[in-house]
């Protein structure tokens, strides 16, 4: 299957989602969560947004510091806010963190491993938000619960699976298949497991899972949620867990799985979609920083002409695909 047909079928599949549920719902859930939104909510946004992406671009740097590449906070950081403005604002939902992956490469001379350490980075914000869902979602109520058990042993799984790549790393072979085993291996070992790395990535990773989740809980309050605490929690973990999958500049999934949880909880479709809506306006507005990063950049690409075309942010090198680590 092509990279272009492929393009199409998941940005059409958020596109459907999308137009479901107007077919069933019709237009009111997305007005009225446009309606709701006030400058409190906002403010809320960006002030977790930075705590959030603080704690995304210090993972990041505790990665490419395991992969053997240097990565100053403050970088990591305005990269981190523009990755996520180019996230939400264009097709695909990971443009971002390619053109992040990209251009720290670049700026050391391994646009390879650059875009390992945001893969490796993104997968380890995932794999930790994914083991306290879990652990969330067997403990408190939700559409789920009943299914919890069995999502359990196959965590249990999925990380007995992971161990076994690790120890796994020196043993022999000249296969494609060998050599990928033992380079991601490496990569495990060294850029996630490393004795001071791990601890880091799983404090970030919760920190920015907290951040997200508190955002959620704003929006579901400020499209006139008055579920407690115990009933949201379990709903905005899906939700985020939902918003991995490809979308629309963030959009589709996100809306889709909403409006289901809200259901199955008794707290209405139509107030699942109203929720969606609203978290993802705070989550564009608490992006906008990234919006002045780039423009900052336009500046010194139109001082420095030859760098500008390789700055681009659409711009990815042969042979690189443009799907990379999906959001956290």
């Amino acid at each position: 299957m092509s990279r272009r047909v492929w393009t199409c079928i998941r940005l059409g599949g958020a596109a459907l989602t999308l137009a479901v549920l107007v077919w069933r719902l019709g237009t009111g859930p997305f007005l009225d969560g446009i309606r709701t939104i006030d400058a409190r909510a906002l403010v809320a946004a960006l002030l977790l947004a930075a705590l959030t992406t603080l704690c995304c671009a210090w993972r990041w740097k505790i990665v490419a510091r395991g992969l053997g590449i240097d990565l100053p906070l403050r970088s990591a950081v305005a990269a981190y806010y523009r990755s996520q403005f180019l996230n939400v604002t264009l097709p695909g939902g990971v443009v971002g963190d390619v053109h992040r992956g990209v251009s720290h490469g670049r700026d050391v001379n391994d646009v390879g491993r650059g875009l390992r350490a945001v893969a490796w980075e993104r997968s380890a914000g995932q794999f930790v938000q994914a083991i306290l869902t879990v652990i969330v979602l067997l403990a408190l109520p939700s559409p789920v619960r009943s299914a919890m058990p069995l999502v359990a042993i196959a965590a249990v799984v999925v990380v007995v699976g992971l161990v076994l790549v690790v120890r796994a790393r020196r043993t022999g072979g000249s296969s494609p298949l060998a050599r990928v085993r033992r380079a991601a291996a490496g990569d495990i070992h060294d850029g996630l497991l490393a004795r001071k790395a791990w601890l880091g990535i799983a404090i970030a990773s919760a920190l920015a899972l907290i951040g997200y989740a508190a955002t959620f809980m704003i929006a579901a309050r400020t499209a006139g949620a008055t579920a407690g605490p115990s009933r949201m929690l379990p709903i905005a973990l899906l939700v985020m867990l939902a918003m991995v999958l490809p979308s629309i500049g963030g959009w589709g999934p996100r809306e889709g799985v909403t409006a289901w949880a809200f259901g199955a909880a008794g707290l209405g479709a139509d107030l699942g979609v109203a929720t969606a809506v609203v978290y993802g306006v705070m989550l564009l507005v608490a992006s906008l920083p990234g919006a002045a990063v780039l423009v900052v950049a336009w500046f010194h690409r139109a001082r420095s002409p030859e760098r500008a075309e390789a700055s681009l942010p659409w711009r990815v090198p042969a042979g690189v695909r443009p799907d990379g680590a999906p959001h956290a």
